[in-house]
């Protein structure tokens, strides 16, 4: 389960802003930015700190910023994890990745009655699980896991559309070894077009948990959010 390493770095929610609005969408608040006449959009699944997350609502500003019409659910409902005052592994029994799965099913359907032709999903820590288990369905085009969380081999192997999995050499929630045992999964299926890369040097959330002041993790995590708007543009545009 979690540990400590999946609660590194957590984001200051208190200078939550973004280019974009919320508004409500097949009953969950969501993050919205970008062009409303865009045809592709591209779900945001956050990490266990939510879709406030002020670098996440950036990157998906940035994303926006391609020409797409970019969502970032509230799967967590307002239940953000504090870390040091909430139970994690209590948390976790409330807020699966399944019930994320479940959530973004309706979101997904609006969008495409509102003309969305095509829709990508990108995941950070546990929104990759959401992620996968969209990807093993028609519901999207293509996906990215950033940084995964309690994926299974048994889930990569269920992979329908392309997928791209960017991990750190660093991560106790998904070791470097499991990656490749990904990668090695996704060769054996010819027919899934696929992008494995291990960012070495850095730990579990770097992606969207970046230090600042760190400049090797910022070049990576900036390294990584060009590998996912790169995927996304090869199958969504």
């Amino acid at each position: 389960m979690a540990g400590p390493q999946c609660c590194s770095n957590p984001p200051d929610l208190s200078s939550s802003s973004g280019a974009g609005f919320v508004e409500e969408i097949g009953s969950l608040k969501c993050y919205i930015t970008g062009s409303a006449d865009s045809k592709t959009a591209v779900l945001f699944a956050s990490d266990i700190f939510g879709y406030e997350a002020p670098k996440l609502r950036k990157l998906a500003d940035k994303v926006a910023g391609l020409g797409f019409f970019v969502v970032v659910p509230d799967f967590h409902q307002g239940d953000y994890v504090d870390w040091g005052v909430t139970d994690l592994q209590e948390w976790l029994k409330i807020h699966t990745p399944e019930q994320g799965f479940e959530h973004a099913k309706p979101i997904i359907e609006a969008l495409k009655d509102k003309g969305i032709a095509k829709v990508g999903a990108v995941g950070f820590c546990w929104g990759a699980k959401v992620a996968v288990e969209l990807a093993k369905h028609p519901y999207i085009d293509a996906a990215v896991m950033i940084h995964p969380s309690f994926v299974t081999v048994e889930d990569v192997q269920a992979v329908k559309v392309p997928i791209s999995i960017l991990g750190a050499e660093i991560d106790h929630m998904c070791p470097k070894e499991l990656v490749k045992t990904f990668e090695e999964v996704l060769t054996t299926k010819p027919e899934v077009d696929s992008f494995v890369k291990i960012f070495p040097g850095v730990a579990h959330g770097w992606a969207v948990r970046y230090k600042d002041e760190d400049e090797n993790e910022v070049k990576l995590a900036l390294e990584a959010h060009q590998d996912m708007m790169n995927w996304c543009v090869k199958y969504l545009k």
